[in-house]
């Protein structure tokens, strides 16, 4: 596949994505565990079937430590026994707010009330902000077909 537009040549493109990058290292800095915050973008990004940040978030997760068993099971986080509750509750706000427009309502009150259970409300926000953050990388690279696979951990770091 080749991407419909190159996103670090075109000038528009650039001073975009430059202020879109600057966003995340706000929420890199917050005191969400970072495997949670990995989390979330490998979620979405499944949801949304973006490879681009698929082939990203699963490489660098994997660079910081995660296990390969976790990442496997991410799509099936319900079923599986290897999250904890607070990445359930972090995975459950993440699907509600990437599905907005497959659910009434958006993010429930219980979803909500589940995630306040384990995080402040300065780690909310920022989950509040990653979830927006990943679903805007996704919706640009799946909009313009970035490819995926050659992605090299820290590649953009």
């Amino acid at each position: 596949m080749e991407a419909r537009l190159n996103m670090f040549e075109n000038p528009t493109a650039m001073k975009f994505w430059k202020h879109i990058i600057a966003a995340n290292k706000v929420l890199t800095e917050s005191t969400v565990p970072a495997a949670t915050l990995e989390l979330v973008k490998i979620r979405a990004s499944q949801i949304n079937g973006c490879g681009g940040c698929l082939d990203m978030h699963t490489k660098d997760a994997a660079a910081a430590g995660e296990t390969s068993l976790r990442l496997n099971l991410v799509a099936a986080w319900r079923e599986a026994k290897v999250f904890t509750d607070a990445e359930r509750a972090a995975l459950e706000l993440t699907e509600q707010g990437t599905r907005i427009a497959d659910a009434a309502g958006g993010v429930t009150d219980e979803a909500w009330a589940n995630a306040a259970k384990y995080y402040d409300e300065e780690q909310l926000a920022a989950l509040v902000g990653q979830i927006a953050l990943i679903n805007t990388f996704n919706r640009g690279n799946v909009i313009t077909q970035q490819p995926a696979g050659d992605y090299v951990p820290g590649q953009y770091a």
